[in-house]
């Protein structure tokens, strides 16, 4: 698909029917994700959509302390009853969820993960870690491996790097401007910030992104970015896209 500049001549649309609500980083913050799919929840019965898909853009692990019960709560997908029941869920590949499966192939990717939240994510597998076993990454590998359930390390390696939703794209970081989606490279859609933060030029698609913390949804002609820092600030925000309306919630 070429990203071509056509935003003069059209709001940008979801597809007709279809209600869109996309998550930012959530970092191991269960309650938060709770409170959140319960506003979600309640939007969705207040006036019903035909097709209901709820995105979340990465970083479900690490930093906050419920890493693995976040995961879990993804995995689950939609409640069988009630107003999200038959939505679909679609989950992104964030950098942080890239330098986990890093960690698992290769121990020496420790320090970089831990310094990023790695231990806390690795402690809600485990449980506590002895203040001695903090720097035996080897060791620390092996026992997230024996305790990561195998269907959470299916889904984290097999969870995508990028949605689309009629004219709105979806991915972790950003995108690399000028270059085409077939060709962009999957480490700048989980870890680019600059050029793409400061890009002046739209690219046909809206990308909605997280990653990038800020204090507040940030609307740019070429992106949204929806990441205010849930796991330090207790915000936790979703972007609602309906026809060609934007709108959010948040905790």
């Amino acid at each position: 698909m070429e990203m071509i500049d056509d935003s003069s001549h059209h709001p940008h649309r979801v597809p007709s029917g279809t209600r869109v609500y996309a998550i930012g980083d959530i970092h191991g913050r269960l309650d938060l994700l709770d409170e959140l799919l319960a506003r979600v929840c309640d939007d969705a019965g207040e006036s019903p959509a035909s097709r209901v898909v709820v995105v979340f853009l990465g970083d479900l692990i690490d930093r906050g302390a419920q890493s693995c019960a976040v995961v879990e709560r993804v995995i689950d997908g939609a409640p069988a009853q009630g107003p999200l029941a038959g939505a679909r869920y679609v989950c992104l590949r964030g950098n942080h969820e890239d330098t986990m499966l890093q960690f698992l192939a290769d121990f020496s990717v420790g320090p970089r993960w831990f310094r990023n939240g790695g231990l806390e994510a690795i402690r809600s597998y485990v449980g506590e870690v002895d203040s001695r076993l903090a720097l035996d990454y080897p060791r620390l590998q092996k026992m997230l491996y024996r305790a990561l359930p195998t269907h959470h390390l299916r889904f984290l390696s097999s969870i995508p790097t990028w949605h689309e939703e009629g004219d709105y794209l979806f991915v972790h970081a950003g995108v690399r401007p000028g270059v085409p989606l077939d060709r962009q490279d999957p480490f700048d859609l989980m870890w680019i910030r600059e050029p793409f933060l400061g890009a002046t030029e739209t690219l046909g698609k809206m990308v909605v992104h997280g990653h990038t913390v800020v204090a507040e949804p940030e609307m740019r002609p070429h992106r949204i970015g929806i990441d205010t820092g849930a796991y330090r600030t207790g915000r936790l925000t979703a972007l609602v896209l309906e026809e060609d309306r934007q709108r959010f919630l948040s905790t």
